[in-house]
Formats: structure tokens, sequence, C-alpha cells
């Protein structure tokens, strides 16, 4: 019920605009069906599905905008929310910022969509929570997880002709795993367009292994160190830093990309040479909607290259302001990495710190990107190219730019989704990485 075809979106889409007595009207038709299961100490608490779809119309009077949203779709129900949202625009007050709706865009077609995963049933999360808690429960071992999955439609038209449409898929599985003295914790997170591609118990597996070996961590002294970071743990931090790549903010001098004096950083090299990060809506491990919210068509294109600041976000207000394109926020991430593996990158340490994840991350400074946050969910100490014993967890205050200022050795990719950002999150792909003089502040106690 809630998919809706190209043809079927259009057509409805086609209504709404007819029904349009503004200057300008834009209509966004979006539906999901998702489903989801959790569990907690190795037996399922909840499951359910959903199934939804929206219409959001704006209609525009010069400048004065007004939305108004639907989900119902007879011909009464399309004219109202037409109605509603132009009464809206003539009461709101104007928005010096506004842009003319978009004509016509070209787009080109990414995988986002499988149907593997579009036809995932309640038995298939059944099987997939079993495979994570039997496993626990052979191991003495109490799992905690969750698996979430959707499939989607998104399609936009506005009067000056542009249509857009997307379906995609995901799936997202997460899970804890605790040792049942209290003291060992273990985590994983597994994300895909293609369900096909998760395994739960091979997740859980690791999870597992973590709790067991975490346990009875022992106190080291913070300070800096060399650390490995799992992908989970880095990709939060380099979130961070890539949604404040806004042109806008970094012109006002309001960003880490500002320069003094006025301007922006852009062209500018600020971190190692070896960092590279870009942008393709239609990779295949991380594909995203080929085109962004407002409609704008996304391609491939370099944010970071060789440590130098390649392009920063410019939506189409603040672009007509400095006369140049607008860049629209990116749907994915990638980050080049190499063919080390994470036993490699361990083999390879004289003395440092394994990170699983960082949690609990907050701003300190935002024009340095300085973070704080801890640790979490097993911490090792490796010393000559060994795991030697798990450590108490730390709280660290380090930068994403410094970090990438520091880089020894870039590893093999991970997918990781994120949240935040325009869009609501992204998928990122992102190396194993081993860092000098990672910033270790305190200890904490908890697991």
């Amino acid at each position: 019920m809630a998919i809706f075809s190209k043809e079927e979106a259009k057509k409805i889409l086609e209504k709404v605009i007819a029904y349009s007595k503004a200057d300008a009207c834009e209509v966004n038709l979006n539906g999901t069906n998702g489903g989801n299961i959790r569990y907690a100490r190795n037996s399922v608490s909840t499951a359910g599905e959903n199934s939804d779809v929206t219409l959001v119309v704006q209609s525009n009077f010069g400048k004065k905008s007004g939305v108004a949203t639907i989900n119902e779709f007879d011909e009464a129900s399309l004219e109202k929310v037409v109605r509603r949202s132009e009464e809206l625009a003539k009461l709101a007050p104007e928005n010096p910022e506004f842009m003319d709706p978009l004509p016509q865009q070209t787009y080109g077609e990414s995988k986002t969509y499988f149907e593997s995963t579009a036809k995932i049933t309640p038995e298939y999360r059944a099987q997939a929570a079993a495979n994570s808690i039997n496993p626990a429960i052979a191991k003495d071992v109490t799992s905690a997880g969750y698996l979430e999955d959707n499939y989607s439609f998104a399609s936009m038209m506005n009067t000056k002709g542009l249509f857009a449409y997307n379906q995609s898929t995901g799936v997202n599985f997460t899970v804890t795993m605790r040792s049942n003295d209290g003291t060992g914790s273990g985590w994983v997170t597994r994300s895909s367009n293609d369900v096909s591609k998760l395994d739960t118990a091979e997740a859980s597996k690791i999870a597992i292994d973590k709790a067991l070996q975490s346990r009875n961590a022992k106190a080291i002294e913070p300070g800096k160190y060399t650390v490995i970071l799992e992908p989970a743990a880095s990709a939060e931090l380099i979130r961070n830093m890539l949604f404040a790549m806004n042109a806008r903010q970094a012109d006002e001098g309001r960003s880490f990309l500002s320069k003094k004096g006025g301007g922006s950083k852009i062209g500018e090299k600020i971190m190692d040479e070896r960092v590279t990060i870009y942008t393709d809506p239609y990779n295949l491990d991380v594909p995203a909607s080929p085109w962004s919210g407002d409609g704008q068509a996304r391609k491939k294109m370099d944010i970071i290259k060789n440590g130098t600041v390649a392009n920063m976000f410019y939506d189409r207000y603040w672009a007509s302001q400095k006369n140049v394109a607008s860049v629209p926020f990116p749907g994915n991430a990638i980050m080049e990495g190499g063919n080390a593996s994470l036993e490699d990158l361990i083999k390879d340490t004289k003395k440092g710190i394994l990170v699983t994840r960082f949690w609990y991350i907050r701003p300190v400074d935002p024009q340095t990107q300085l973070y704080t946050g801890l640790t979490r969910d097993a911490t090792f100490f490796v010393e000559n190219g060994k795991v030697k014993h798990p450590v108490k967890n730390f709280r660290f205050n380090e930068s994403p730019v410094i970090m990438l200022n520091n880089v020894e050795t870039l590893g093999k990719q991970v997918r990781v989704d994120v949240d935040g950002g325009p869009g609501g999150g992204a998928s990122f792909l992102i190396p194993y990485m081993k860092l000098r003089d990672f910033t270790f502040t305190s200890l904490s106690d908890a697991v």
C-alpha cells in the first residue's frame, strides 16, 4: 500500500500541481514499508511492521511560503491540502532567502533498491534474532539487539516541470553482548541496502568474542596514544566534520574552514596527503539517492583530495550570493583506504589502544572541530603486535582534523551508516585507521 510506482506517484503529483493557483508549487510524495525486531536479555521484546505514505505541498506567493501535509489521496483531499498550503502562504512573512523551484534536472540511476530487502518477512526477522540470541546463550553471554528494515520511495514535482523519483531499501542491525559477570561488553553494527549481505550470526560472534575478551579490564594512565580505530569508532567524528563543511558557515567565520581575515580554506591542505574523501551516489557499496531533498542532481565529487579541501556544500541561496554553482549535500561519503586488515594493523603496532567505538560525543569547539566522548564496548591495550589485555574506558578530547593529520596506516573499508545531517543520515565507507598521538584525558568505569 505505501509504495507507489513511478507512474502512480507521477499521476498523483500531476493532480496536485493542477490544483495549484500559487505563483509556484512544489510537492513531495514519500512512502515507507518497514519492519523491526528488538531483543534484550536473550529474549525478543518487541516486533512490528509499519506502513505510511505522506504528501507534502509547499505553495509560494512571491517570497511567502506555506506548507501543508496529508495522507489521503482522493480528489477532494488533494485539492484541500493545496488550498490549505496556499492559505498559509498568504499569511506567512516573506522569506528573504527564498529560491524559486528548480526546472527539470537530469538524474542517473542509483542501485539503492534490492528486492531481497523489500521482501523481508517477520519469519526472517525472527530467525535473524535467533541467530544472535542462541550463540549468546551457548557462551553464557547476554544479548541485546535491534534489526530494522525498510522499503521506501521518494518523489517530487513542481510547477517548473521538475519530476524526480527513487526507490530504496535498507537494513540495519546492531547488537550488544554483555558477559554475565557484568565486566565485559562487545558491540557490532551492520548495514546494507541488500539484506543478502547481512549475517547476524557472524556479527554476533564478533560481539560475543569481544564481550568475553574484555572482561576484568585494567586501568592504564590516560595520555596520548597510538590508536587503532575500527570504522564505527571514527565514523561519527568524520561525519561531524563533513556535515560542518558548509560554505556559508566558513564564509561567515563560523567554521573550522574559515580563514582569518575572511573567506574559506577551499584549496588548502589541512590533512595528511593520504586522506581522500569523496561522495558518489552510484557507488555500489553505499548507494544514495541521485537527487537531494530540493531536487538537485547529485554526482560523484571530491570533498577532501589528498588532504586538500576540494569542495564545500553550497545551498542554492548562498551559491547565488557568491555567484558560484550550488553543491547539494551528499547522501554518502567514501574515504579511501588500503589493503591492511585489522589484524595487520595490530601486528604492526608496538604500543597502542584498539577502540571498538566511541559514544556520547559532544562538541567542545566547532571552529577547531574539537570533540569529547568516551570509548565503549571493548577497548584493548596492544603491545608488540598483539592484543595484551582489555583496558578501562577513556574519555577523549580530539579533533577529526588533527586526527587525520596523524595518520600512520589506512586499512580496508567498512560500511557504517550514520545519523544526522540535512538528509537525516548517510552511508559511509570508512577504513580501519592507525593514528598517532590520540588524546585520552581521563578514565571511565563504565563497561
